[in-house]
């Protein structure tokens, strides 16, 4: 079976609403994905197997979706970021650029729920969310961050700081994880 070009759009209809599919070139067949007529994608932009992008939503030119992601409606992400399979995404939040979201992520946007007001979490430029980190809602991750795998942020996350745990507290700057990570890398 020959694959569509990617970001080649076509009209699905669903009973609550209509969305675009991205056809995706797959081995052997085509996975759609979900993607809002409204949702401004800019070129470059990669979208994996059944990924969601909601109404409103901006991805930047550049920006890798893996699988399974679920990017709510009006949700802003910057250039060049990566965005891991089941991340969510929640309605109102906003990436920079150059940020990775690992597997499995979660940003929230509602601090007391169910609740009739919401907000969106801020993640600054060239912060790193590690698999299966959970983001409260209203927290601002700031630019070179680091939040650990498994931490629950429920405070700001000061710049070119890591932090882990839950709740997540700091351990150390992004200059130590930096070199931790070249140590890893050279072994």
């Amino acid at each position: 079976m020959r694959s569509t070009k990617l970001g080649r759009p076509k009209i699905i209809q669903n009973p609550r609403k209509t969305v675009r599919s991205l056809e995706i070139p797959v081995i052997g067949e085509q996975v759609p994905n979900q993607i809002s007529k409204s949702a401004k994608i800019a070129p470059g932009v990669k979208i994996w197997n059944f990924a969601y992008v909601g109404p409103n939503a901006q991805i930047g030119s550049g920006t890798k979706i893996g699988s399974l992601a679920h990017i709510d409606y009006n949700v802003k992400v910057g250039e060049n970021c990566k965005i891991e399979g089941l991340a969510y995404l929640a309605p109102l939040s906003s990436i920079g650029n150059n940020v990775f979201i690992g597997p499995g992520a979660v940003l929230t946007n509602d601090p007391y729920p169910p609740s009739q007001r919401m907000v969106g979490v801020v993640v600054e430029d060239g912060a790193i969310i590690c698999a299966g980190a959970v983001i409260k809602a209203g927290v601002r991750i700031g630019s070179k961050s680091v939040v650990g795998m498994g931490s629950v942020v429920t405070k700001d996350v000061p710049p070119n700081m890591v932090v882990v745990g839950n709740p997540a507290k700091p351990v150390y700057t992004r200059e130590e994880y930096e070199r931790k990570k070249k140590s890893w890398d050279s072994t």
